[in-house]
């Protein structure tokens, strides 16, 4: 599921790096971006952010905006900043861009080597000192199985490249190859040892993929540069789905976020105001393939290796995007009540869960620990 961003009453700027500048010399980009060029973006009409909000409960607008984006990880990384005459916070947003890329070729397991891949060869084989990129993720990837019991799985290697072959194919798998898959994806079959940052894999085909957080933790490194080059306000997002917070816009004490509605993707069902946080959503109403007359999404209980159905979209809003991404995650297969007591026990932790609807019912929006203040609905009831 994505979300929108909301509108001002004003333009946002688009920066966008496109295939030759991405090649280019830093310098050269540099010097693009520090020139009038920015500054005439700066002063032209542009694009809003997403469709005007019919005002129901006084939802906040974001003011004009200026945006950097790139594509990565099969999607855009966008950096949305307040209008400033400072060049160097449009250079460093393009940096922060660039430490996307970085990351990206670190964690990929869909080019023929990356830092994650070779890890994963080596794991198999012998104890494996885990490379300095890659100990926080993994560390984070592992705590977050653990305390969700497997319902976010960053071991889910096998179990991933079956459902990808069986969607690229258009028919589900074969039973016994869930079951085989989701024998050869049990995270609990990594042995690591933090303090030594060293890990070992006790079942020969498993292999992490980090495509679960791989967008958030992105967001948060990338976020941690900007930080420390003094840009204290921004919303960074990676494919719409993954955000991080810092400041507010100009116009809003905070970032508002408009939430598609997951039945109708073009109309919005609620708007958020976010500070300081992170935040995802999934769901699975673009991502399907049908077999039979049944649907299939791509999202599934990495301890059952089949697609669920109870929830039509959540969202979570985390400390960080990578926490947020992976419990977006984990919370679309879990149950309420499973996902209720997690929250419980992590109070810093906010989710909106938006079940399957009965027939004939309304939409619910199912609020845990987000305060009536901070969300703003549009046509839909809540429980």
């Amino acid at each position: 599921m994505e979300c929108l961003l909301l509108p001002g009453s004003g333009p946002t700027e688009v920066l966008r790096m496109n295939d030759e500048s991405e090649k280019s010399s830093g310098s050269s980009r540099r010097e693009f971006l520090s020139g009038a060029a920015v500054r005439k973006q700066i002063a032209q009409t542009g694009e809003h952010l997403a469709d005007e909000l019919v005002k129901r409960n006084a939802a906040p607008e974001s003011g004009d905006t200026v945006r950097l984006a790139t594509r990565a990880m099969a999607c855009e990384f966008s950096v949305i900043l307040n209008p400033t005459e400072d060049r160097r916070q449009v250079i460093a947003a393009s940096d922060a861009l660039d430490i996307v890329h970085e990351i990206e070729s670190d964690l990929t397991v869909y080019r023929e080597t990356s830092k994650l891949l070779e890890l994963n060869q080596q794991a198999r084989i012998a104890e494996t000192e885990i490379p300095d990129e890659l100990f926080a993720i993994l560390k984070d990837s592992l705590d977050i199985a653990k305390q969700t019991d497997g319902a976010f799985t960053p071991t889910a290697l096998v179990l991933n490249q079956l459902w990808r072959r069986c969607k690229a194919a258009g028919v589900p798998p074969e039973a016994d190859a869930v079951v085989d898959a989701v024998a050869k994806s049990d995270f609990r079959a990594v042995q690591f040892d933090a303090e030594k940052r060293r890990l070992r894999f006790h079942i020969p085909e498993i292999g992490f993929d980090l495509s679960g957080i791989g967008k958030g933790y992105a967001l948060d490194r990338a976020a941690t540069y900007l930080e420390a080059e003094g840009i204290e306000d921004f919303l960074f997002h990676g494919g719409h789905s993954s955000i991080l917070v810092r400041g507010s816009n100009a116009k809003a004490e905070g970032w508002p976020v408009g939430i598609r509605h997951p039945l109708f993707p073009h109309k919005r069902l609620a708007t958020l105001l976010l500070n300081d946080c992170g935040f995802s959503s999934s769901g699975s109403g673009v991502q399907f393939f049908r077999h039979q007359g049944r649907k299939y999404g791509h999202l599934f209980d990495p301890r059952t290796g089949w697609p669920v159905e109870h929830l039509l979209s959540v969202v979570v809003i985390a400390p960080t995007a990578a926490i947020a991404d992976a419990l977006s995650t984990a919370f679309y297969v879990m149950s309420l009540e499973e996902t209720q007591q997690y929250c419980q026990q992590y109070s810093e932790i906010k989710a909106l869960l938006i079940p399957q609807p009965k027939r004939g019912a309304q939409l619910e929006i199912i609020r845990i620990g987000i305060n009536e203040d901070e969300i703003f609905r549009e046509e839909e009831a809540e429980r």
